[in-house]
């Protein structure tokens, strides 16, 4: 069951649903805002992060990076929009994996 963090952002609108569709069984969001957000981490069950790089600021990215790089968690960055995500996560083979778990599903 792959879960992913999504970083950025205060809603995600239908983000958790096209994640869904492409096998990520469980979406966490952390939306970055508060500062206090930073010092819990990157939870353990995580497999994935994914940050929203227009939703974001430099400081929290690269924190993000740091704690992702520490506990060997791939990290993705992308723009909020659809495409944008979608084509981060296939980027590389985990992602498309990821992809033809979902069933081939490209929303």
């Amino acid at each position: 069951m792959p879960s992913i963090l999504v970083v950025g952002a205060d809603h995600l609108g239908n983000m958790p649903d096209h994640l869904a569709n492409i096998g990520f069984d469980e979406v966490m969001h952390m939306s970055g805002r508060k500062c206090q957000m930073v010092k819990k981490g990157i939870p353990e069950k995580v497999d994935a992060v994914l940050v929203l790089t227009d939703y974001v600021n430099h400081n929290l990215t690269k924190a993000i990076k740091q704690q992702a790089k520490e506990q060997e968690v791939p990290i993705y960055y992308a723009k909020r929009s659809w495409c944008s995500v979608q084509k981060a996560l296939c980027s590389c083979a985990d992602g498309c994996e990821w992809l033809k778990k979902g069933g081939g599903a490209t929303h």
